[in-house]
């Protein structure tokens, strides 16, 4: 295995290691804990898993591996806070739109090679990555897996 092969490797262990933690919290929490808030005057549960799935959503395009799988998400889990949007997916919709996301996101992600992992992510212009290789896909993945984490830090506190 290459040095590049490693790198790769490392950061892609961590996300999966990111979404089994996150999924380990999800499923000790019911629906009804998913609709209080983390903390006073703050997002839901619910919000969360479903901002989860849509900026992961993002990360097809991002990656230049598919089209979004739940635009719908975006709006509400997006563009809008919590308690904006009228009408949002139940939390057991969310759940399973969340594990098959993860499911399409791995089958792709075995698919990218190392040397598309190193590519410019679609974000970036041409002119901005020459200058800034470090802006590739796999930046992508690191980014995410922090923001990830972030928030199964918060899901945790609905215990």
């Amino acid at each position: 295995m290459t040095q590049t092969e490693i790198a790769i490797k490392m950061v892609l262990d961590r996300w999966i290691g990111s979404i089994l933690n996150f999924n380990k919290h999800l499923n000790e929490l019911s629906d009804e804990q998913l609709q209080r808030e983390i903390a006073t005057g703050k997002n839901r549960g619910i919000y969360l898993l479903g901002h989860l799935i849509a900026v992961h959503d993002d990360m097809l395009i991002l990656l230049g591996i598919g089209e979004k799988l739940f635009p719908e998400l975006n709006e509400p889990f997006i563009k809008e806070a919590d308690r904006v949007a009228p009408q949002i997916p139940s939390a057991s919709e969310l759940r399973v739109m969340w594990v098959k996301h993860n499911e399409m996101l791995q089958e792709k992600f075995e698919k990218v090679t190392a040397d598309e992992w190193f590519a410019k992510h679609t974000a970036v212009s041409e002119e901005d990555f020459l200058k800034e290789p470090h802006r590739n896909k796999l930046n992508i993945i690191i980014t995410r897996t922090s923001h990830l984490q972030y928030h199964t830090g918060q899901l945790v506190l609905l215990k």
